[in-house]
C-alpha cells in the first residue's frame, strides 16, 4: 500500500492476517507479505516503477493517490473508469491495470452495518476527493433514489458531478445547495477527511439535515468521529467505515490472488477490529 500519510492503516495488520490464513490453507501464498510506503505525491510515477521492477503483485493507493495514479496505469477496470479514480493495481505485463474495489466496500459495510441497500435510497454524500467518486459511482450504479453532493469546493464538486454523470442514467445526481434540500429517508455519507486528525470539526451539522434516516462515516480510525458522535446523540443508526475498509481490502485480495472476498473478509474484520480495540 503506497498514500500520504499511511502510519495510521489498518491494511497491513488486515492483509497480513488474512495472508496467514491462506498459507496456511494453500502453499503457494506462503511467502506473500503486505507492506505499507509513504509516499509522496510527486513521487507516485518512480514508487510505481520501482513496485514493478521488485516484483511486486499488486497494490493499494490511499490518499492522496487514488486520482493521481489514473493516468499512470495501463488500463482500467469499469469501476475505476466511471469513478477516475482507483485504489488498486494488478501487475500485467510491464504495466498496472488498475481497479476501485471502494463501492463495492461501502455498498456491503453499509449493508452489514445499517442494514441498507443502496438501490432506491436517497443519499447525500460529503466531498469531492477519490473516495467520493467512488461512493458516487456505486451508489448510482446500485439505482439510488437520487444523489446530492455537498463540498467546500466548487470546482471539485462540479467536477465529480460532471465525472458521475454518465453513470447517472436518469438518477438526479445534484449538488446540495441550501438546507432543505435533503429528501426524507436520506443516508448520509461522509467521504471527505474531515475527523481523521485529532481536534477536528463535523463536516457538517446533522441539524441542519433534517430529512436524514442514517450516517455513514467512511471513516474507521479513529472508530468514532465528531459527527458520528452526533448522529448518536440525535438517535439516529450510523456506523464506521470499518466495514468498508475490511471489504474493499478483501476484494483487492481477491484481484491479486483469486481468492473470493467472502473468505478472506472474516480474518481482516477481526484483525482490524481487534486492533481498534472494538
Amino acid at each position: 500500500m503506497i498514500g500520504h500519510p499511511v502510519a495510521h492503516s489498518l491494511s497491513p495488520l488486515m492483509h497480513g492476517a488474512a495472508l496467514a490464513a491462506l498459507a496456511r490453507e494453500d502453499p503457494r501464498f506462503a511467502g506473500w507479505r503486505y507492506s505499507a510506503f509513504d509516499v509522496e505525491p510527486g513521487m507516485l510515477s518512480r514508487a510505481l516503477e520501482l513496485l514493478g521492477e521488485r516484483g511486486f503483485v499488486g497494490v493499494n493507493l490511499t490518499v492522496p493517490h487514488k486520482v493521481l495514479a489514473v493516468p499512470l496505469v495501463s488500463g482500467l477496470d469499469a469501476a475505476a473508469r466511471e469513478a477516475g479514480a482507483v485504489n488498486t493495481l494488478l501487475r500485467e505485463g510491464s504495466g498496472w491495470r488498475g481497479f476501485n474495489t471502494d463501492g463495492y466496500g461501502l455498498a456491503t459495510g453499509i449493508r452489514e452495518d445499517l442494514g441498507i441497500e443502496l438501490k432506491g435510497t436517497p443519499v447525500v454524500l460529503l466531498g469531492a476527493g477519490g473516495a467520493a467518486r467512488g461512493a458516487a459511482v456505486e451508489c448510482l450504479g446500485s439505482g439510488c433514489g437520487g444523489l446530492w453532493v455537498h463540498n467546500r469546493t466548487a470546482a471539485a464538486l462540479d467536477s465529480l458531478l460532471a465525472q458521475v454523470a454518465p453513470v447517472a442514467r436518469g438518477i438526479p445526481a445534484v449538488a446540495l445547495r441550501g438546507k432543505g434540500d435533503v429528501p426524507g429517508g436520506a443516508l448520509l455519507i461522509n467521504a471527505t477527511s474531515a475527523g481523521l486528525r485529532a481536534g477536528d470539526p463535523a463536516p457538517v451539522d446533522l441539524r441542519d439535515f433534517p430529512g436524514i434516516r442514517a450516517v455513514y462515516d467512511m471513516i474507521y480510525n479513529p472508530p468514532r468521529t465528531p459527527l458520528l458522535a452526533q448522529a448518536r446523540e440525535l438517535g439516529l443508526p450510523c456506523a464506521n467505515g470499518l466495514g468498508m475498509l475490511v471489504h474493499q481490502g478483501a476484494k483487492a485480495l481477491e484481484i491479486w490472488t483469486g481468492v473470493p472476498a467472502a473468505r478472506t473478509a472474516p480474518a481482516m474484520r477481526e484483525a482490524a477490529a481487534k486492533a481498534l480495540g472494538s
